[in-house]
């Protein structure tokens, strides 16, 4: 694969080998961000190296916290402590960000005595916050640091900081803050799993936080894509092929269920049982004699992608959705692929 560039100037264009792994021209922007990539890589691995006690008590002290989590600080690590807060809110944490200069004209007043407060600064000294960190002692709200410096203003304020340990930013300066906020980042994302995790969140609780887009959908049961009511195809042991092959029609489903007296499924009879027993005598026999006994069932609460990878297996295209042996309902496979579960 090559990547032509093109210049207008000259009517010409050049190309450059593209191929991973060629050593034969050294490309500069690949050596500099495969370094990025490393040093970042070695500081998240200090980081967990790193932690401790703090970071347990910090865990607790979240935790025991009734009412919401405050994520806080200016600029860069601003903007990762409004995705720390976001994570926090879509894992069962209520969480949200103040923005530290907007607390001191007002904000501070999204902040009760029943929070807790994290707060990000590499430095430490980030002047915005003084106000937080000001606030959050007077009404002795939990205050948890996140800094680079244990003998920073902030760390020495908090009731428990978590300190980054010194590895150096990815820019070649040692300026642009990188290193330090890819530490913050996944500091974060370990408080919220270490919260998510004690608090026994499960994936039944995550699709309520998110019931759009490919996470939603993925989420699915099957209760919320089976047909159930008067969509069932269902008849008795004992109903001629005729009735069956009327109801499969109207159903529209390609399947029908046998269901006995108590109300419990015997079996079901398909498009290819049809074709199997597709013989003159069809249409004088009766459902018990054509159906397939003991099929393949799921339950209800089954995840949706579960149940297509069932039926992918299985090379069938519907399954009957049972409790106690008493079909609730009816997935098909287009259901899900129209759902975008697949």
């Amino acid at each position: 694969m090559t990547i032509a560039i093109r210049d207008s100037d000259k009517g010409g264009s050049s190309a450059r080998p593209a191929a991973p792994g060629d050593s034969a021209v050294p490309d500069p922007d690949i050596a500099a961000a495969r370094r990025v990539l490393r040093t970042e890589a070695e500081a998240l691995v200090a980081l967990g190296e790193s932690l401790g006690a703090d970071f347990a008590r910090a865990v607790d002290r979240l935790a025991a916290a009734p009412g919401r989590t405050v994520v806080t600080g200016m600029g860069k690590s601003g903007h990762v402590a409004r995705k720390i807060a976001a994570t926090l809110a879509s894992t069962g944490r209520p969480a949200f960000f103040v923005h530290p200069a907007e607390a001191s004209h007002g904000d501070l007043g999204m902040i009760t005595p029943g929070d807790a407060v994290v707060a990000l600064s590499n430095s430490g000294e980030t002047p915005e916050l003084s106000d937080i960190i000001a606030y959050s002692r007077r009404f002795e709200i939990p205050l948890v640091a996140i800094s680079s410096r244990a003998g920073s203003s902030l760390a020495q304020a908090a009731d428990i900081a978590l300190i980054l340990p010194p590895m150096a930013e990815a820019c070649p300066m040692g300026l642009a803050p990188t290193t330090s906020t890819t530490m913050m980042l996944a500091l974060g994302d370990a408080l919220a799993v270490a919260l998510l995790e004690r608090k026994g969140f499960s994936a039944a609780d995550f699709k309520v936080f998110h019931p759009g887009g490919q996470l939603g959908r993925r989420l699915l049961k099957v209760a919320d894509l089976m047909h159930v009511g008067n969509a069932l195809p269902l008849v008795p042991p004992e109903a001629p092929m005729t009735e069956v092959l009327l109801v499969m029609t109207a159903k529209s489903l390609g399947v029908a269920g046998v269901v006995s007296a108590d109300g419990r499924l015997d079996g079901i009879i398909t498009d290819g049982d049809l074709r199997r027993h597709m013989r003159s005598n069809l249409l004088t026999l009766s459902a018990r004699e054509v159906m397939t006994a003991r099929p393949k069932t799921v339950q209800p609460n089954l995840l949706a992608a579960e149940a297509v990878r069932l039926m992918n297996s299985k090379s069938i295209t519907s399954l009957f959705v049972v409790e106690d042996g008493r079909p609730l309902g009816v997935l098909h496979v287009h259901d899900c692929l129209t759902a975008g579960v697949a």
